[in-house]
Order: C-alpha cells, then structure tokens, then sequence
C-alpha cells in the first residue's frame, strides 16, 4: 500500500489535510468519500531513504506495549508518547515518537501521525490504531499489536533458529568438498600420471582443474547466477514462480502455506475484532502473509464479498486452504463471530506449525548428511578405485 497526502474539504466547508493509506490514488479518493471529505488535492508521498531503514519488530511491540499500559492508567496521549519518546525502547523508536508527538499536538489523530512514519509502522498498525481511536478502545488496540508482534516475533525467532544447524552443515558440506577439490586431488593426480583413468576420476581431475586454474571465472559465475536469481524473485513472475515452487516442496511447503495461512488468520480477526471493516481488513491481511499466491486468492476473495458474497466460499478455491478450517471459517460467518474464530484457529495452527517447522527440520539434517555423504564418498571412490586397479594389475 502506498502513502496519499491529501487536502480535502468537510460536509461544513472547514479544510483539512492529512495522509491515507491505499493501493492507488482511486482507493485513497474512496477512502476519502468514506470519511466524508471532498478532496482538493491527492498526491502520493515519497518515504526518504532515512526513513525507509528497518528497526526491530520486537522493539515496536514493546513500544505498543508500553503506550497501552500508561493510557490503562489514566495518562494522556501526548504524554504518553512523550514518555515512551524519553525511554528509549531505540533511538529510531524515540525520533519517530516525538514527530508522532508533534503531529499529534498539531491536532493530528494518532493513526495519521502514525502514517507519516512509513518506516516504522505498517499499514496493518495504522489501521487498527485509527479503529482504536472511532470506537474509543485505543488502549486495548495496542495491547492486541503487542501479544499480536511478541507471536510474530517468537516464531520468526524459533523457524532462524531451528534452521542454524542446517546451514551450518550445508557450509561444512561445501568448504570440505572445495578442500579435497583444491588440496587432495592435486597430489593424487601426481601419483596416477598418465594412466588411463576412468570416467569418474576424470570428472574429478576436471572439476579440480577448473577450481584452481579459473576460480575466478568460477566465482564471478557463482555471483552472476545470484544476482540474476535474486533478480528474478524480486521480479513479480519470478516471485510467483518461486513461490508456485516453493509451496510444491513436501514438508516444507505445507508448513510454508501454514505459516502464512496463520498469519492471515490472527491479523484479520484481530483488525476485525478491532472495528476495522472486512474489505480493508482483507486488504492488509493479504499483504501480510508473505505469499504472493496466497494474497491473489485472498484479493479475489475480498471482491466476492465486496459484491455481497460469503469469505469462505471463494477462499475454497485453489485448495490452498484447509477444508477444516474453511469449514470453522463458513460456520463463524453463520454465526457471526469470524473474528474470535479466526483468531482462534490461529492459535491452534501455532500449535500445529511449531510441530511441523521441528518435523521439517528434523527432515532436512539427515538429507543434507546424505547429501555430504555421497559426494565425500564418491570423491573418495573416484580417487581409490584407480588404486585399487594398479594394485590388482600389479
């Protein structure tokens, strides 16, 4: 979603201006309808390259933290940021705060405040916090975006840190196989002379050669086919691709379009339990789950409700979601309390998706000690067998 700056005029003639949030300037003039303004001037704004950096995720949730506990206690808004501005969750944090504490101070409400901090806080942030603040429970708004960063936070941390050791052995796999490539193979290639070598040994001698006599052409190959790869995934087809791929990978697929199935859960009912409307709701939930599959269905299950159609009907589609939670999700529009069931059922896939993020790792160790196994040992075949051919010739 892009940042709308925006001059507009109220039902009693008084102008105003401020920011909004939307995917194009005819969302951001919509928007503006919705709130009863009659726009002048709608123009898009640019984030400075300053305030585009990234800061950490767990800080921001403390920060939330912090805010819904001093308005729980009777301390005014602007005190409040101010205070938290003082403390210094981080200085990124602190400097953010006090423009927020100026907008605010200026007659801003928190949200666009918020808004003109692109860097900082998400779209999915502002939106709750501006429903926080029409429907008067801005305080329990922020205590919900703590508990609801410290879980995004917590399983980010758990999926890094249960993927190290596979790294580390991919690493080790890699740095021992360039070792015996570049040091051991040269000497035996000594030994052997100009024996007729079988094919095997051959492909070793010339992946050795190729090693030591044109590493750079290597690594300027390696780089180039990085750069270009990356280059492709950042791409909008090569992101889809990738993640067409991605999702067909057994285990790691499944727990990869359960993360984001989770992720889409908890943010939409929480925004909806917050007061925000479905359709914007829908809006910012899709970006969040991190899957760019998954958000096309999610975008084209927002326009079935937009013309007056159930969620769960359209989400059916593509079979990327469960048929038991499409069932709890169809039996909570029923009876009306989506938003409890979907947070819910965010809570119980956690559960399961922790289960499976140790099943998926458990899986990939023994794969990547297979894999260090058969190149080690047909690197060791390739250089014994022609030994043992000597040896028997002799």
């Amino acid at each position: 979603m892009a940042t709308y700056q925006y001059q507009a005029r109220t039902v009693s003639g008084e102008q105003v201006a401020g920011i909004v949030q939307a995917d194009n300037e005819t969302a951001a003039i919509r928007a503006l309808d919705e709130r009863k303004l009659y726009p002048i001037r709608v123009s898009e704004q640019r984030a400075s390259r300053k305030a585009t950096g990234k800061i950490r995720l767990r800080d921001v949730g403390v920060m939330y933290g912090q805010m819904a506990d001093l308005l729980r206690a009777g301390v005014p808004l602007l005190r409040a940021l101010e205070t938290i501005a003082r403390a210094g969750v981080s200085e990124r944090i602190s400097r953010s705060l006090r423009r927020i504490a100026e907008g605010v101070s200026g007659g801003k409400t928190l949200a666009d405040a918020m808004a003109e901090q692109p860097g900082v806080f998400t779209p999915l942030h502002i939106a709750m916090v501006r429903a926080g603040e029409k429907a008067g429970f801005l305080e329990d708004v922020l205590g919900n975006l703590s508990d609801f960063i410290e879980r995004v936070d917590e399983l980010r941390g758990r999926i890094r840190g249960a993927m190290i050791y596979p790294i580390l052995l991919t690493m080790l796999a890699m740095s021992v196989t360039i070792f015996i490539l570049t040091w051991v193979v040269p000497r035996f290639k000594l030994v052997f002379g100009g024996r007729d070598l079988p094919a095997l040994t051959k492909l070793m001698f010339s992946l050795s050669d190729l090693l030591l006599e044109s590493w750079p052409l290597v690594l300027g190959g390696v780089v180039l086919a990085v750069l270009v790869i990356g280059g492709m995934v950042r791409s909008p087809w090569g992101r889809r691709m990738w993640e067409s791929w991605r999702l067909r990978i057994p285990v790691i697929g499944k727990v990869t379009r359960t993360i984001s199935i989770t992720r889409f859960c908890r943010i939409l009912g929480t925004m909806l339990a917050n007061g925000v409307p479905i359709l914007q709701a829908l809006a910012i939930s899709k970006d969040a789950t991190g899957s760019v599959i998954l958000a096309d269905r999610i975008e084209q299950a927002a326009e079935s409700v937009r013309a007056g159609e159930t969620l769960s009907q359209p989400l059916r589609a593509g079979g990327l979601f469960p048929a038991q939670i499409l069932e709890m999700i169809a039996v909570a529009e029923e009876s009306n309390q989506l938003d409890r069931v979907l947070v819910q059922i965010a809570e119980t896939v956690e559960r399961r998706t922790d289960r499976q993020v140790d099943q998926a790792v458990h899986l990939i160790e023994p794969l990547i000690l297979v894999f260090m196994a058969v190149t080690i040992g047909g690197l060791a075949v390739a250089l014994l067998y022609p030994i043992l051919t000597m040896a028997q010739s002799l």
